[in-house]
């Protein structure tokens, strides 16, 4: 037997403190009981309650609620071996790492954004390939493409600033590292999502972008960050926040340059969109892109299927429920 919905079970507290609440509420009862009337004389005041009956009641509610975390828990057992076969889309995502990519003109930070709005992505993915990509100034492949996405986010959590150690930014180093990064002999099926400010200063990115085109290379570009631009807080040597300044001390200002993002995704059939802080935009290019592109068939593997066996608890829950509302706490035989 196992759970699917384990994470239920910490409602047992509950259950066992709804138990003790009802001990307590009996033990209340009786001493107010005792307050209102000698003892001689209560079982005559109340000799139409049945204690007994009361407290049979009482275990069935507690029962009720056992057997329905049970089913919310999602029990089962038993399987059968089932053929599966699977699409897949490989799907490369590149996260400028830059310094630039601290700035605060997005909450938390144009990073850590980019990390949850990919974790929000992952979750639509059934079964396409994904693989990550870090670039500053230059490009390392972090997590080759896997369907594994946990692998996956275990590479994205660690994540950071710090990740490529070369400084600026190279947009083209993040493309050719995507290009070498997928299987030789596909003609489709490939997609890069670049993630970045668009702020270039070394290489061609639209040289390098439609070169990827002729690889069949499809690249869809979110831009982070405002017009306006924020200014780069970093932490100096001592732990405390600064500001990021150029060799001549004066404090920079990191602003979005779409003009170039725009390029490249015109180049490659592929598509841009601005982030914003309701619609980070990734959201836009899976469902009006990336789910209508055509996925090559893997090979089919042989997987177990387990049967669903909630519906037991939830049926022994309802009996329990059905004869708590039938008992009542009256003496058989009294009116």
């Amino acid at each position: 037997m196992r759970f699917i919905n384990l994470f239920y079970s910490i409602y047992f507290w509950a259950v066992l403190a709804l138990g003790i609440f009802l001990v307590w509420s009996f033990k209340v009862k009786q001493a107010i009981l005792c307050k209102f009337a000698e003892k001689g004389l209560l079982s005559e005041i109340a000799d139409s309650l049945d204690k007994r009956k009361q407290i049979i009641k009482a275990l069935f509610l507690v029962l009720v609620f056992s057997f329905s975390l049970l089913a919310l828990m999602r029990p089962q057992w038993g399987f059968k071996w089932q053929k599966v076969s699977r699409k897949s889309l490989d799907i490369l995502i590149a996260i400028d790492t830059s310094k630039s990519m601290l700035a605060i003109d997005v909450k938390p930070n144009r990073l850590e954004r980019s990390k949850l709005a990919v974790k929000d992505l992952l979750k639509k993915l059934k079964g396409d390939r994904a693989g990550l990509i870090a670039f500053s100034g230059t490009a390392f492949l972090q997590c080759p493409l896997t369907s594994d996405y946990n692998g996956f986010m275990l590479a994205l959590d660690d994540l950071d600033a710090t990740s490529i150690p070369r400084g600026g930014t190279s947009i083209s180093s993040a493309i050719k590292t995507a290009m070498n990064s997928y299987e030789g002999g596909q003609e489709k099926y490939k997609a890069l999502i670049l993630i970045t400010d668009g702020e270039d200063h070394k290489g061609d990115p639209v040289k390098a972008a439609k070169a990827a085109a002729k690889e069949n290379i499809r690249i869809f570009c979110i831009g982070i960050g405002t017009i306006e631009g924020d200014l780069i807080q970093i932490i100096d040597k001592s732990g405390k926040r600064t500001f990021q300044k150029d060799r001549n001390g004066n404090i920079v200002k990191t602003r979005l340059n779409e003009a170039v993002l725009k390029q490249i995704a015109i180049a490659t059939n592929g598509m841009y969109v601005r982030s914003s802080g309701a619609d980070f935009g990734l959201d836009i290019i899976y469902d009006k892109k990336l789910a209508t592109m055509e996925r090559r068939d893997m090979k089919a593997r042989m997987n177990k299927v387990y049967y669903e066996r909630f519906q037991i608890p939830l049926t022994i829950a309802l009996i329990f429920l059905l004869i708590e509302m039938i008992i009542t706490n009256k003496k058989t035989g009294t009116k």
